[in-house]
């Protein structure tokens, strides 16, 4: 389970170059680390083919000191669940760029009550309606999914800040990759837009051992599903 360091609210030296994709725990958190390598890299998608996701976009929740977070050269991406609130105060402050992925919540339920079914880090539910309640007290890891989307977004203005849904990227996965280039500010040529949206599909990364963690060690797996699922949606975030 990721749990903030105990002294992260003193790194600070965010770089204006950081970009940090934000979401509550299955809200496409896989996907914007597929999505962000290659941006980066112009297209280039051989890092996610060679180098696991946390490799490529690594928690911040793992970073174990300031000197480990400052010596990753720029540009550094990174991905987190934490809550507004124990965010880096730079990041409160307009330095770095977030994207926060948003996903409907009802979708979020099912797959993180199938996710806890699979990893053995977290509690077996001991059935879907336990779990529900759980969900909706906030008593499961990333706290309650209706404080971290209201507190993420009613900071807007505080930060850099692009809010998108998961049910846009599924709907059109190529204008929210524009949307991510425009906002971070990545002119890329047309081939190199088409080979980012083309190894960033979800049939893609589900065929991809650095995406779809198959290479996770066994004795942190339960072995009663799959990582990543039907990545389906039942009804749109207005």
């Amino acid at each position: 389970m990721l749990v903030p360091h105990r002294n992260f609210n003193l790194i600070n030296e965010i770089r204006d170059s950081d970009i940090f994709a934000v979401t509550y725990p299955k809200s496409g958190t896989i996907w914007m680390q597929q999505i962000l390598t290659p941006i980066e890299a112009k297209g280039d998608v051989t890092p996610n083919t060679e180098h696991l996701n946390a490799q490529r976009v690594p928690w911040i929740e793992l970073i174990g000191s300031e000197k480990e977070f400052n010596a990753t050269p720029s540009t550094r991406l990174w991905v987190t669940h934490l809550q507004y609130k124990f965010m880096p105060l730079a990041v409160r402050q307009k330095r770095g760029k977030v994207i926060y992925v948003a996903r409907n919540p009802k979708d979020v339920l099912v797959s993180y009550y199938h996710f806890h079914k699979y990893a053995a880090m977290l509690e077996m539910p001991k059935d879907f309606n336990d779990f529900f309640e759980k969900f909706m007290e906030g008593k499961v890891f990333g706290n309650c999914w209706f404080e971290h989307i209201k507190t993420w977004y009613a900071n807007r203005d505080n930060m850099n800040f692009l809010y998108i849904t998961y049910e846009e990227m599924i709907k059109d996965l190529r204008s929210m990759v524009e949307r991510m280039c425009r906002f971070l500010g990545k002119d890329l040529r047309e081939e190199q837009m088409a080979s980012v949206v083309e190894h960033s599909t979800l049939r893609t990364m589900k065929q991809n051992p650095q995406a779809n963690y198959k290479t996770v060690p066994d004795s942190l797996l339960d072995h009663k599903g799959t990582f990543m699922r039907k990545g389906m949606h039942v009804t749109p975030l207005s």
